[in-house]
């Protein structure tokens, strides 16, 4: 028992922990998912300046002065450095790509200086075709840049979804054995229930159901009949035959018992040599007819060899000879009846008593 609420409580520990540990993974996730937003628009206009600024470059050589186009790389550079500007860019939280970043921001200012430069004085007089190809390799570092930190979220992301999943797994699995445990433990308990219920050495319901049925304490409604046995030479056999001759006796009788009493009916062990039947919804006649083939079958087993002689008296009492009454009222009257009819069995051993005077008397 220490045992197993130690187990319990280890395995308690241990799924609180990977709630846990699922709680900050899945904050992780948040986070990281936070961060991946936005990031493909940022690629794309990343990749954008780099496509405007050749163009507006070949506009400046070929004399068409676009400062709209200017501003508006101005306005895509600002945002993509400050989350600033008109385009809900975001920025991105990752060195190396604001380091390059940085470096063609830069540039960009020289290379607007250039493109006065060629207003002024005409593009063969300057730098202007050379410079514009190193701002687009520099601009396509920055987009390389992004795109390998997008697919650094990407990947954490991933390998999050993977943790989470198998720490669900995890969770899963300890619910599952923690549930077959429990139901592990209620079989459990429903054997010891019944053993606390069942007569070890016959199979019959013991004592303690029998007392059970006997006390409830409503007022029986249906025509309902008890049947008290007494097991007649139980102790005679123990003495000259054994114990174990006298187990086989009570074994032998409680298997005559519950082969002739339906199998709705209720037969149990009361104590060491009496057991009880309750059969429902019946009459006088068919108690009668049921002792009748209960007795024909004692004398036909007895009729083998080797077999244990099987004897009893009986009483038995009907709930309709007195509608008020209750189990245990009823049992008692069984009991009474069975009594006279032992009585009666002694006075008359080895005859059979043909009188319907007592209840119980076989017949």
């Amino acid at each position: 028992m220490q045992t197993s609420k130690k187990n319990k409580n280890i395995i308690g520990i241990i799924q609180s922990f990977l709630i846990l540990i699922l709680v900050v993974l899945i904050i992780c996730m948040m986070i990281q998912i936070s961060r991946l937003q936005g990031t493909a628009r940022v690629i794309n206009y990343a990749g954008l300046v780099r496509g405007a600024t050749q163009r507006e470059v070949k506009l400046e050589i070929t004399g068409n002065q676009n400062d709209e186009l200017i501003k508006y790389l101005d306005d895509i550079l600002l945002g993509l450095r400050y989350q600033d500007g008109h385009y809900n860019l975001v920025k991105l939280s990752d060195e190396e790509y604001q380091e390059k970043l940085k470096i063609q921001s830069d540039y960009w200012d020289k290379l607007k200086t250039e493109i006065e430069a060629v207003r002024s004085k005409g593009y063969e007089n300057t730098d202007i075709v050379n410079m514009s190809e190193i701002y687009f390799a520099m601009a396509d570092e920055t987009v390389s840049a992004a795109e390998s930190y997008s697919e650094k979220i990407a990947t954490k992301i991933r390998t999050i979804e993977l943790l989470s999943a198998l720490d669900m797994l995890i969770l899963v699995i300890l619910v599952i054995m923690q549930t077959l445990k429990a139901m592990q433990m209620a079989m459990q308990n429903r054997l010891l229930e019944q053993k606390a219920f069942i007569d070890a050495h016959t199979g019959l319901p013991n004592k303690n159901a029998c007392n059970e049925l006997l006390n409830k304490k409503d007022i029986i409604t249906g025509s309902t009949a008890c049947i008290m046995f007494d097991l007649n030479n139980l102790k005679t056999v123990n003495d000259t035959m054994g114990h174990s001759a006298g187990d086989q006796l009570i074994m032998n009788f409680s298997k005559l018992l519950r082969s002739v009493i339906p199998e709705k009916d209720f037969v149990g062990r009361y104590g060491g040599d009496e057991f009880i039947a309750v059969i429902y919804h019946t009459n006088e006649a068919e108690i009668k007819e049921i002792l009748k083939v209960l007795y024909r079958e004692k004398d036909r087993l007895n009729s083998y060899e080797n077999q244990i002689p099987i004897d009893y008296a009986c009483g038995w009492a009907l709930s309709s000879d007195n509608m008020s009454c209750t189990m245990q009222m009823l049992l008692d009257d069984a009991d009474a009846n069975m009594y006279k009819n032992k009585q009666l069995c002694k006075e008359y051993t080895g005859r059979r008593i043909k009188t319907n005077s007592i209840k119980g008397i076989r017949i």
